[in-house]
């Protein structure tokens, strides 16, 4: 019995900006640990016979931060399933069913939670896995731990024969009030919905041909349709954007409760393992490690008389003096103070940002690239500084600019620059000059990271002043 993971990394975590933002989201953070969401995923698969290298279904803008972020740990995944177009989490695992084996056994999980006890999590594969392996469809029921009112639900039904603790399911509830969560937690026969899975891939289809047949048909023609790229592999992207979009649990899980008559066997396995989808600061808060006074900090910090509070620094001192409840996130280019019984409305600040078209919600600072990343840290009329970082052995694409002209100073290893017919190394303490026109190449072939500055100048510094002639990642 062979289990594939099928990591899902598409989301783009609004609720905790401003650490999280739309091209750099939460599951590619370290936000509870040294390591990444995405990265502590994969780690909870350590120790479970028979698993196989993952499949990650993720945004095309994502791609090479999550090959990256795989390669650190050492555990790259057998397929990278690009999304020109989110599309929602159905069409996402159908997309890595399709490129299954069809009866190995799938686990579902999305790229962005936290479970804080690994063996019970485990535990609870195995039980599941021997369910998925005679046909069903499991869901993950996660034991509640107060009335939260941030969660869908699922009213568990009769106890299954074939598992110890497996249950079928009765319904699926969406986000009560508190008095509604209440009644659940003291009737003790709810349970927080994981978002978590277990089925075999030939299941799944089956089920989508079944409930979902246009969205079964457009996945099938955009992987028949798509190709490799590298470690990628690009459905092909007019197809899939025609695809209907719905999630799991509304195309299929929930036609599946014991008071129906659909053709598929479905269960839910509780799962008591410190769960938590961390989708809002609060949730970080509790499970974060608190001090005696009962803060989370991150960063350098310094607090005075403040108890029960979050805060995370990225570059600057922050003080805190006569806190309580109260989360502060600093950035580089952004700071969020809000009470922490008021974290569900910092989606509204992204919306403004996003309606006032400003730029904070999409990027950091520091924009991340497949070859490195770069940072701007001064701007002004007709000029900007970035600092630069180009990983070793990449390049930058072949390309010119008409309306700026660059100059690069090298901090730290050595540049390898071709302009026009010309090329040479520039190394630390040296510079060089790119004149607007110029057709120009930056490389890495050094052993340590490129540092360097780029001071522009011109009429126009935008990002879209590119035209490339070679580009090694595709763009």
């Amino acid at each position: 019995m062979k289990i594939q993971p099928v990591i899902l990394s598409g989301g783009s975590g609004t609720r905790l900006w401003p650490l999280s933002r739309e091209l750099y989201p939460k599951q590619l953070l370290p936000l509870v640990s040294n390591d990444t969401m995405l990265q502590e995923t994969v780690a909870r698969l350590e120790g479970i016979d028979n698993v196989e290298a993952p499949i990650v279904v993720c945004n095309e803008e994502h791609r090479f931060m999550v090959a990256e972020q795989l390669r650190q740990i050492d555990n790259p995944a057998s397929n990278i399933i690009l999304e020109p177009k989110g599309r929602n989490t159905a069409p996402a695992l159908n997309l890595a069913a399709l490129v299954s084996t069809p009866e190995t056994i799938m686990l579902i999980m999305p790229a962005d939670h936290v479970i804080l006890d690994i063996a019970a999590f485990q535990t609870a594969i195995t039980e599941a896995a021997s369910l998925a392996d005679i046909d069903y469809l499991v869901t993950f029921g996660i034991t509640p731990t107060g009335p939260e009112t941030g969660y869908g639900y699922i009213k568990s039904g009769k106890k299954l024969d074939s598992s110890e603790t497996a249950v079928s399911i009765n319904a699926f509830v969406e986000k009560p009030d508190l008095a509604t969560a209440e009644s659940y937690l003291a009737s003790g026969d709810y349970f927080w919905n994981s978002g978590v899975f277990m089925m075999k891939a030939s299941v799944w289809i089956d089920a989508i041909n079944h409930f979902e047949p246009e969205m079964a048909s457009s996945c099938k023609m955009a992987v028949e349709k798509g190709h490799k790229d590298q470690d990628f592999f690009r459905v092909d992207k007019e197809t899939f954007a025609n695809c209907p979009s719905n999630s799991i649990d509304y195309a299929v899980m929930e036609k599946l409760t014991d008071t129906g008559d659909a053709p598929f066997k479905a269960a839910m396995v509780p799962l008591d393992a410190g769960w938590s989808d961390v989708g809002i600061w609060s949730a970080l808060w509790a499970v974060g490690d608190k001090n005696e006074q009962g803060n989370v900090i991150k960063g350098e910090v310094f607090l005075l008389n403040t108890k029960n509070s979050l805060l995370f620094g990225q570059e600057r001192l922050l003080v805190g003096i006569g806190l309580e409840n109260t989360i502060v996130v600093e950035t580089t280019d952004a700071v969020l103070v809000a009470d922490k019984d008021h974290v569900q409305d910092v989606k509204k600040a992204v919306e403004w940002l996003k309606k006032e078209k400003r730029s904070e919600h999409l990027t950091h600072r520091r924009v991340y690239r497949p070859w490195g990343s770069y940072e701007s840290i001064d701007v002004g009329e007709r000029y900007q500084v970035k600092r630069i970082t180009v990983n070793q052995g990449a390049s930058l694409s072949l390309q010119m600019h008409h309306h700026r002209a660059e100059h690069w100073i090298v901090v730290k290893g050595t540049a390898k620059v071709t302009r026009n017919d010309e090329t040479f190394l520039v190394s630390e303490n040296e510079s060089t000059y790119i004149p607007i026109g110029a057709t120009h190449r930056l490389e890495n072939e050094g052993a340590i990271p490129l540092e360097m500055i780029e001071v522009q100048s011109g009429s126009y510094l935008g990002e879209d002043d590119i035209v490339r002639f070679e580009d090694k990642y595709g763009r």
